[in-house]
């Protein structure tokens, strides 16, 4: 047994996420390799969010109650208890909450039951500070004193999957630089997405995100609806399930009526990289992002990308060496840049080839070991320090 094998044998680690199958998409080969150095794994996650397919892999899994949507404290209390009280029949040794709501109320429980260690994730600064008006500052003002209040505890890592997401939260006071840590995004799995020559025309042009607002969908049917009067032969492919705990979520109808002015709506797909492939160029108009899976596993398949000039999304896209960036909610910028891609074969194959290139920086084996060395430093400390007080 080498020396991580002896560190993590044995331990008792919790993965917490808002989604059963949000975990599969993004952490999977972490779950796997954790397994793999015979840790006693639980994952928590609420019921009837895709969990069964974590126990078919073979995973304890527990859940939790959780309402994705806001407005109701009575849920958000409740969903803090019940994680408190699962901590305390379970006595991790480390637990690793994954979003905005298991990292808040995961972490005080966590501090209340004393479980030494603590790895919190935030992919992206999520709706809450992509919105725009009032009401929408208000609730980043709650949330960021909410940051400040739970988001506390003496042996805590912070992972986020860019410089500029980690910044905003060190210059607001909300977590310690030192507790900062940057992993780009949950990698991508180089051999199940390979270069694939580009497909026979007409050009097709894929969203593949969740139906939400904020991810440009609407940018994305304007522009298309702009450019199919002009290029009628050309695809404009929807691909992604609706999302209605997100507030930002569209509804069915809204996506249905997509289609009536020439949009294809393909909903949700578990082929994507075979979808990947069928298509010339990806888009992802998106306000914001932490490190966006659907680009770096287009980038990985050698496609040219157009996406916007944000954080997450250009750490994946090299403004016209692997694709276009364009500013946020910007129609018009987005649809000359599709514009230009479709009517340029050698662009798009340059870009597609660099694409790929640019990729091999974001392995999932890389972002697996890397978040290892994260759970290892903290197990490691825990023989140098005593046990955290209980908080009552």
């Amino acid at each position: 047994m080498n020396r991580r094998e002896a560190l993590f044998s044995g331990r008792r680690i919790g993965l917490v996420v808002n989604q059963a199958d949000l975990l599969i998409f993004h952490r999977l080969e972490l779950a796997c390799a954790l397994r793999d150095l015979n840790v006693q794994l639980t994952i928590f996650c609420p019921a009837q969010s895709g969990e069964e397919k974590l126990i078919e892999h073979g995973f304890k899994v527990v859940t939790y109650p959780l309402s994705r949507s806001r407005g109701n404290p009575f849920a958000e209390i409740r969903s803090f208890l019940a994680l408190s009280q699962l901590y305390r029949d379970h006595a991790l040794d480390l637990v690793h909450h994954v979003t905005i709501k298991p990292v808040l109320y995961g972490t005080r429980a966590a501090r209340r039951r004393g479980v030494p260690s603590v790895v919190n994730a935030l992919p992206g600064l999520g709706y809450m500070y992509t919105d725009e008006g009032l009401i929408a500052a208000l609730r980043r003002l709650i949330t960021n004193a909410m940051y400040r209040l739970f988001m506390r505890h003496q042996a805590m890592r912070v992972i986020f999957q860019n410089s500029e997401d980690r910044d905003a939260f060190v210059r607001r006071g909300l977590v310690p630089a030192l507790d900062a840590v940057i992993i780009r995004g949950s990698g991508v799995d180089l051999n199940r997405f390979s270069q694939t020559a580009l497909p026979p025309e007409p050009v097709s042009f894929l969203l593949i995100s969740r139906m939400l607002a904020d991810k440009g969908v609407r940018e994305f049917v304007s522009a298309a609806r702009v450019l199919l009067q002009e290029f009628p032969t050309w695809r404009f492919c929807l691909l992604g399930g609706v999302d209605l705990g997100n507030p930002s979520g569209l509804r069915r109808e809204v996506l249905e009526s997509f289609c009536r002015d020439g949009i294809e709506w393909l909903g949700h797909r578990d082929d994507v990289a075979e979808q990947i492939a069928a298509h010339h160029v990806i888009v992802l108009p998106s306000y914001r992002e932490g490190m966006p899976k659907t680009l770096l596993e287009a980038a990985a398949s050698g496609r040219p990308i157009i996406t916007t000039d944000t954080p997450g999304c250009r750490d994946i896209v090299r403004d016209r060496v692997n694709g276009l960036l364009v500013p946020p909610r910007d129609v018009v910028a987005l649809i000359e840049a599709m514009r230009r891609l479709g009517e340029n074969h050698s662009l798009r194959e340059r870009m597609g080839h660099a694409s790929r290139t640019r990729a091999t920086a974001f392995s999932v084996e890389d972002v697996v070991e890397h978040t290892l060395r994260v759970y290892a430093t903290l197990l490691e400390e825990q023989h140098m320090e005593a046990p955290e007080e209980v908080i009552a």
